[in-house]
Formats: structure tokens, sequence, C-alpha cells
């Protein structure tokens, strides 16, 4: 029965990654960023400053380890510190979309 559910759960799951990679749309993921983060990170290169504590955009998408997909379902459960957006797996999968331009 474990099997089953974990074999279960891994489909659904691998069956998700394709929703969040294609489609994806950039420039929706500027705007979300404006919205949304630029009171913490630097999210383009024309904004002057941000939070100390939080990573510039442009380091998050050069980590070497950078995958756009990882980065759409950690928006979809945000790090304790960031406040909750409620993002739809499209509009995840649009801001990290548009991190990775910033590389």
């Amino acid at each position: 029965m474990r099997c089953t559910v974990v074999a279960l759960l891994s489909v659904m799951f691998l069956g998700a990654v394709p929703q969040i990679a294609s489609g994806a749309d950039a420039r929706k993921g500027e705007t979300l960023a404006k919205r949304w983060c630029a009171a913490c990170h630097v999210v383009a290169a024309d904004q002057q400053r941000g939070n100390t504590q939080t990573p510039p955009f442009s380091a998050i998408a050069n980590k070497p380890d950078f995958e756009e997909i990882k980065l759409a379902y950690f928006l979809l459960a945000p790090h304790p510190l960031m406040p909750d957006m409620n993002l739809s797996r499209s509009e995840a999968a649009d801001l990290a979309a548009y991190i990775k331009t910033q590389k």
C-alpha cells in the first residue's frame, strides 16, 4: 500500500512539472517581481537597492545549481520570512522565468 501511494505521488508530481515549465511568461513574472519582491530583493538592474538581508535576483539566477522548475516549486511554498503571495502555478512559473532572465 505504501509503495502504491509513493508511486502515485511521484506520478502526480512528475505530471505537474511540464505544467510549471511550459508556457512561462517572463514579462508577467517581471510584473509580479516588481509588485511582490522589490521591497526586499533587487529584482532588476535599474533598481537602486533592496534589503541587504536578501539576495538580488541576479545572484539567485547565477547560482550554479539554479533550476527554474525548482525555484517555481519553492515559490509555491515560500520561505517563512517571505510573504504568502498565494501564487498560482503559472504565476510561480512566470516569476521563476523572469528570475532566470537576470543572469
